[in-house]
């Protein structure tokens, strides 16, 4: 019994592990509330952005905003990068 609570514990850790460091940008529950067209080619205006920017998480604004000071993660994002760093990376 302990051997499988221990074998359960690892892959729980592990699960966790890969979940915290995952592209933020794979979360495509919440990339949606940025863009007026279901494709997300379209920005939303400043306005409407940043009021969906801030009814994020907290700890999601910050994984986002760290990934937009990456240039190899912000690149495929550039336009919703830069709202990001618009609004100052503002957590």
């Amino acid at each position: 019994m302990g051997r499988k609570i221990a074998c359960l514990a690892a892959a729980t850790i592990a699960l966790l592990a890969q979940q915290a460091s995952a592209d933020p940008f794979s979360d495509l529950a919440v990339l949606p509330t940025f863009y007026t067209d279901a494709a997300m080619k379209t920005m939303k205006p400043m306005a409407e952005f940043k009021k969906a920017w801030f009814a994020m998480p907290k700890r999601d604004r910050t994984k986002m905003t760290k990934a937009c000071n990456d240039p190899a993660m912000s690149k495929p994002h550039a336009a919703f990068c830069a709202n990001v760093l618009a609004l100052g990376g503002a957590n």
